[in-house]
């Protein structure tokens, strides 16, 4: 009897006291499932708790006559300029820039967090820092480049290519998503228009991609059915139970320096 009470427990115990079979993790964000609904829910209030962050760091700017871009831009190849790699992507040249952003940045950004919050940082994290650097390398000289454009390129890359490296449905789903909603704004990492920081859309993006590789989630593999004894009786128990991304990150004309 006490055989049969452990085999039970153990039983139990495996399917994390349900009576049904434990859901790995990738089962668990399988699209369609409450738990997937959840976490896209939650992922965008936390974007759109963090858009009004941006309106309220350049409406300070404009207070104080645009300070805060000049102080947090990134200057190419200027040592007091590098800190703008961390500062930039929160400021922009205008309201009218923070406008444009703010819609791509909530979507992109939501389908990037949803179900990966600590990745979701690393993420963020890596393309902010090769797009800002791309910046400072390759940036016009006499310039500040202020604004969040490189991290959106960064996000649109990221899951462009995340579907077909984790070779999940809804994941292909959210690549061909966006890439119907933004692919022809790819345009945006080639040399173009005047005071556009093409280098920080191009370096943002390919961030993206590289990220998609490096913090790729591994499918989770189904456990293999413990070998058991035949001969040993088993005990059921009943009852258990088309937009645009806007305006580019902008690039400020310095007169008198350099």
């Amino acid at each position: 009897m006490g055989v049969l009470a452990y085999r039970w427990y153990q039983g139990r115990m495996a399917t994390g006291g349900t009576g049904l079979p434990a859901a790995a993790p990738d089962e668990r964000m399988r699209f369609g499932t409450e738990a997937f609904y959840a976490s896209i829910g939650r992922a965008f209030l936390a974007m759109c708790a963090f858009i009004p962050v941006l309106w309220g760091i350049e409406g300070l700017n404009v207070l104080f006559g645009g300070a805060l871009d000049r102080a947090g831009g990134i200057e190419p190849r200027s040592l007091t300029g590098i800190d703008g790699v961390v500062f930039a992507p929160l400021l922009h040249a205008s309201f009218s820039h923070v406008a444009a952003n703010s819609v791509p940045l909530l979507l992109l950004g939501t389908f990037v967090l949803a179900g990966q919050t600590r990745r979701f940082f690393l993420i963020t994290a890596f393309i902010a820092l090769v797009s800002g650097l791309t910046v400072w390398v390759f940036g016009p000289s006499n310039s500040i480049t202020v604004g969040a454009s490189g991290v959106i390129f960064g996000y649109l890359g990221y899951l462009l290519l995340r579907g077909l490296i984790e070779r999940r449905w809804w994941s292909l789903g959210i690549s061909l998503l966006m890439g119907l909603l933004f692919g022809w704004q790819l345009v945006g990492i080639l040399p173009g228009a005047e005071h556009v920081s093409w280098q920080g859309h191009l370096g943002g993006f390919l961030a993206g991609l590289v990220a998609a590789i490096l913090f790729r989630q591994p499918r989770a593999r189904r456990p293999k059915p413990a070998d058991g004894d035949s001969s040993s009786p088993t005990i059921t128990m009943p009852g258990a139970g088309g937009l645009d991304l806007g305006p580019s990150d902008k690039t400020i004309e310095m007169p008198g320096k350099g």
